[in-house]
């Protein structure tokens, strides 16, 4: 093979015909990556489905889920999105009203979502299974998040109070799971609940971008901004082109203070970006302060005292929200990375399955899966469902496996761990597709 051939196969994505724009810039961030999105996936300005373009301008404001998804995405290409967030057919009949006309190139992202292909089938089964339950189990997950956010405030002011290491280490498990937990809240129509996600200093907002239309829809690829935010300091690509050997190996060493400063770091990065260029904080960042707030107010101790008790907390949290996070399903050796040799049928919901194995050892409490991001596989492919539903669609999930002949992989938390410090590690693409050996 020829160093130019090499370099050309490097510098395109195994999902898409292009090498993504955002990724040629030093600067990456959600808007960096929504602009090399407006033009790479040829929408002419408009919102693409599939091979069509539609105007929804006028329908943003009345869009049942909120503005925001409308507004962000004008100009990009929505398909998988619009897919996996609308599992009723509702609003594909209110597409028609919309349509201005066909795309003239074929799509960027190579993924398919035939009628009968394997994520079709599965969502029609889901679809009629969702009509038969009724949805007590949000009822649940509504009174844990609860829990967790009354928690919260409890131990910061306790720990506070009693000036106790301890107590804040709780205080920041508390907001770890506040957040893990909120994240079943910002898949899903506007909502109070997911305003609590900011109590961590991060922004909902700016993870609906990040995480819903980014990761979920191109999980483990070049597209994922998730990845792409956290290099040169870690980097989950196969190959050396992207990080090198030693720098891997630091990655690893230095991976617990990054996931220490996440939380800091990307506020800090959003106020400077909004300072320099233009605006991209938003009211309810102020919200990120109540905790601070209410620990001055509430307690005898100075503001000092209690900034300091609060930035003591929010690294607890911070740290363990970007470890669970990175070791929760996404980055292990045998798990689908960008550069590995993908399977012949490029199905939507076959490459979630690809680029996930769950954890198994946490399926028997909902408070855990709610708060380690479990149920995985089943919340890439219908996000907006309530993590307690969830687990009623295995029978529906189990069924769609067998006719495809595809399997839902499984390990534990240590498992993970292992595996994700592995993959931080593997420089060498695997040459043989998912779902041409078995998995062990």
């Amino acid at each position: 093979m020829t160093p130019n051939v090499e370099l050309e196969d490097w510098r395109v994505s195994g999902i898409s015909r292009t090498y993504p724009s955002y990724r040629r810039h030093w600067q990456i961030s959600n808007e960096s990556w929504l602009a090399g999105k407006h033009t790479d996936d040829e929408a002419e300005g408009l919102w693409r489905i599939r091979d069509k373009l539609y105007d929804l301008s006028d329908f943003a404001q009345r869009h049942i889920g909120g503005a925001f998804w409308i507004e962000r995405t004008k100009g990009t290409d929505i398909t998988e999105p619009f897919e996996s967030h609308h599992i009723e057919q509702h609003a594909e009949r209110l597409l028609s009203k919309f349509e201005v006309r066909t795309a003239a190139k074929p799509r960027n992202y190579k993924f398919t979502l035939e009628p009968n292909g394997f994520y079709m089938t599965l969502k029609r089964r889901v679809r009629s299974k969702l009509q038969t339950l009724n949805y007590k189990p949000s009822k649940k997950t509504e009174l844990l998040h609860t829990g967790i956010l009354l928690s919260l405030f409890s131990l910061s002011w306790a720990s506070t109070v009693c000036d106790s290491l301890a107590l804040r280490a709780l205080a920041g498990l508390a907001l770890c799971w506040l957040a893990t937990s909120t994240h079943n809240y910002f898949h899903q129509r506007d909502n109070w609940r997911m305003y609590c996600f900011n109590l961590t200093l991060m922004n909902f907002s700016c993870w609906r971008i990040s995480h819903a239309l980014s990761h979920h829809g191109y999980p483990n690829s070049l597209h994922d901004l998730e990845m792409s935010l956290f290099e040169p300091f870690l980097c989950w690509v196969p190959s050396r082109r992207y990080a090198s050997k030693p720098q891997r190996i630091i990655s690893v060493l230095i991976s617990p203070v990054i996931f220490t400063l996440l939380s800091l770091v990307q506020f800090t990065e959003r106020l400077v970006y909004s300072l320099c260029k233009s605006n991209i904080m938003y009211w309810h960042d102020l919200l990120g302060f109540t905790l601070p707030a209410f620990l001055y107010f509430s307690t005898s101790v100075s503001l000092s005292a209690a900034l300091i008790s609060w930035i003591i907390i929010l690294c607890f949290g911070s740290f363990l929200f970007g470890f669970i996070g990175v070791t929760a399903a996404h980055h292990d050796p045998r798990i689908y990375h960008d550069g590995d040799a993908m399977r012949d049928n490029y199905d939507w919901g076959l490459y979630q399955l690809d680029t996930i194995i769950d954890r198994g050892d946490i399926k028997w409490s909902d408070l855990l899966v709610l708060t380690h991001f479990g149920e995985h596989a089943l919340h890439h492919m219908f996000p907006t469902l309530d993590h307690g539903v969830l687990k009623l669609l295995y029978p529906e999930l189990q069924q769609t496996l067998r006719e495809f002949k595809c399997e839902l992989r499984e390990i534990n938390h240590w498992a993970h761990i292992k595996g994700h410090n592995q993959q931080l590690l593997r420089t060498k693409a695997n040459r043989i597709p998912p779902g041409g050996k078995k998995f062990n």
